[in-house]
């Protein structure tokens, strides 16, 4: 090959690297608006998503446009507003479905939501929070606001601190230092000292608790679904209304609930004793 050629083919792949990354850059503008989209308590605007996301107006509007013909968003409001797609809900079911985890899992947490009679969430980490793949609800009338793809905060969620609770010293510090702090109730640690004692004390007992944390009346029982090499693949909660809650906790939902982690992990593989 001569120098020229070789000059040329160089330039050749940088032109391609370059339209490679202008390319991802552009999808990152797209997967950001679509997760504000779906973060948002209600609803929000394209002036809302533009401010949220520091893109220009009308750079939200051409993003939100595409996603409308792709079926990932829809208008609400009369076309104000814009919530999720069916075509997105489909996808992220049809990948849930198909969760080695989750098909593990399925039978154990149908026993402990029976056992329990409240409801019960499998969670997996996802981008600095937990994201719920399924949910088995209570039979009692009062019921939680949850649902699959449900995200919730690594620090306030009892799966967060359950998760956080498998890491090392260094992994846990990291994610420790990134994760958002808000204060959903009076009750959620924000004080940064006092929730790495939490997690402490949640790796010592093997389970965590959710003590009105995340919303007012309801506590939250987790613990973490280890894998084949001892890590974390996932982790379980039982959730209940104050007023439901039993004083046995151990007996009644702390051993419950540690026996369908050792059943799933099981199901996925030998696993690393507690």
């Amino acid at each position: 090959m001569s120098k020229h050629d070789s000059t040329d083919s160089l330039a050749n792949a940088q032109t391609g690297d370059a339209k490679t990354v202008a390319g991802a850059a552009a999808f990152s503008k797209f997967i950001a608006v679509l997760q504000l989209i779906a973060d948002a308590e209600t609803p929000p605007t394209v002036a809302k998503l533009a401010t949220a996301s520091g893109y220009p107006r009308p750079t939200v509007h051409r993003i939100v446009a595409a996603l409308q013909a792709e079926g990932l968003v829809v208008a609400r409001g009369g076309g104000n507003t814009f919530t999720l797609g069916s075509r997105l809900v489909s996808l992220a079911s049809r990948s849930w479905e198909r969760s080695d985890l989750r098909i593990a899992a399925v039978d154990a947490l149908m026993a402990l939501r029976n056992a329990t009679s409240e409801t019960v969430h499998l969670a997996v980490p996802s981008d600095g929070a937990m994201v719920y793949i399924e949910k088995l609800e209570s039979p009692h009338a009062v019921r939680m606001a949850s649902r699959i793809g449900t995200r919730v905060s690594l620090t306030s969620s009892s799966v967060g601190k359950a998760w956080l609770a498998t890491l090392t010293p260094a992994e846990r510090e990291s994610l420790l230092l990134q994760a958002p702090r808000t204060r959903f109730t009076e009750n959620t640690m924000t004080d940064l000292d006092a929730i790495r004692a939490e997690i402490d004390l949640t790796a010592q007992r093997g389970y965590a608790e959710d003590r009105e944390e995340n919303e007012l009346s309801i506590w939250c029982y987790g613990a973490a679904i280890l894998g084949a090499d001892g890590r974390a693949v996932g982790c379980i909660s039982i959730s209940m209304p104050m007023f439901r809650r039993e004083t046995d906790a151990q007996s009644r939902y702390i051993e419950p609930l540690l026996a369908a982690c050792r059943t799933i992990a099981a199901r996925l593989g030998p696993v690393s004793a507690r």
